[in-house]
């Protein structure tokens, strides 16, 4: 369920770059910059190229869009023909593709190091809240009944997917994944494979607002820059950071609000069935932009005491999270 005008989180924001302007290099001569604009998994989108034959970026942006094109039949929730809606339709599906078992094997690996703080199957919880607020009467400032929370909750378990290479199967009646929280970010490694296998070695990848990576350096020399937003601001900076190769993910409540006062959000204790508040918003940086995607929505959730157990499960993996209280701290310290 996607509902009019409901946005994806839109948390980081790339800085420094204006589209159809020439870039000019140390050395005086123009380079060309292709920006690439359209949506990935439902969400604004954008690639910037930076590459002396223009011919050659045209066409690799056009590779990365059809890529992109590709894996949304997989993994969109809002396309019927998806292979992802027909799984939470049918309740199975035959013959899966190796992206979606890739993802799969990812995200249940995670949900087991993070005792279910990161759960693809809490689809149920997203469709009982956003039929809640989002129903055409006046818009209710309370959450749900605790019975319908609770009929909801009683179909999320992760460990109830049975997936192999000939089936993926739910095995509860009234099941539902999404990948939302682990797909853009797999997304995003994909194209940036598809550039680094093609000589590109300056490159920004901007593929939902909350998943950005990057190749190399500004073709200045200096490291990308991003802006973080403010959790409790959104529409201003917390900071302002270099980016080393690799990929920031952010996550936050803030993103997604079910009513304005943001205590009703997307992102969900799936002990409680409630929205989590342990943080305001969490960053995580890894070489992996789908790893990224989803430590940054299990460390949301995830009780803080738990959050360096959590990142000790993976290498060179480092993270920013923000106390209600507006206090951030890096983990590991």
């Amino acid at each position: 369920m996607k509902p009019p005008g409901l946005n994806r989180r839109r948390v980081i924001t790339i800085l420094g770059a204006v589209a159809g302007m020439p870039l000019l290099t140390r050395d005086g001569h123009p380079e060309n910059l292709l920006q690439w604009n359209g949506t990935s998994l439902g969400s604004p989108s954008r690639l910037l190229l930076y590459h002396p034959n223009r011919t050659k970026a045209d066409r690799v942006a056009a590779l990365c869009a059809a890529e992109i094109e590709r894996l949304e039949q997989i993994f969109a929730l809002y396309r019927d023909d998806s292979e992802l809606a027909r799984l939470n339709h049918d309740g199975r599906i035959a013959a899966p593709s190796h992206d979606l078992l890739l993802v799969l094997s990812h995200g249940t690996r995670l949900s087991a190091l993070s005792a279910g703080a990161f759960d693809v199957t809490v689809q149920p919880l997203w469709n009982l809240y956003a039929s809640h607020f989002f129903a055409p009467q006046t818009p209710p400032s309370q959450g749900p009944d605790p019975r319908e929370v609770a009929a909801a909750r009683a179909l999320v378990d992760w460990r109830e997917i049975a997936f192999s290479g000939t089936e993926v199967v739910l095995q509860r009646p009234g099941m539902g994944i999404t990948l939302n929280g682990i797909a853009q970010g797999y997304v995003t490694d994909r194209i940036i494979g598809i550039l680094r296998d093609n000589g590109f070695d300056r490159v920004l990848a901007d593929l939902g607002r909350s998943e950005i990576a990057a190749l190399g350096r500004h073709p200045d020399g200096r490291p990308w820059q991003i802006g973080l937003a403010d959790p409790r601001q959104p529409e201003k900076f917390a900071r302002i950071l270099d980016l080393a190769p690799g990929a920031v993910c952010t996550s936050g409540g803030y993103g997604t609000k079910f009513e304005p006062s943001g205590r009703y959000h997307h992102l969900f204790d799936t002990t409680t069935g409630a929205s989590a508040g342990h943080y305001i918003g969490v960053s995580v940086f890894s070489r992996s932009a789908m790893l990224a995607d989803a430590l940054s929505t299990a460390l949301y959730v995830t009780p803080p005491g738990r959050g360096l157990d959590l990142l000790g499960g993976y290498s060179g993996v480092t993270a920013l999270v923000t106390l209600p209280d507006g206090e951030t701290r890096q983990l590991p310290a």
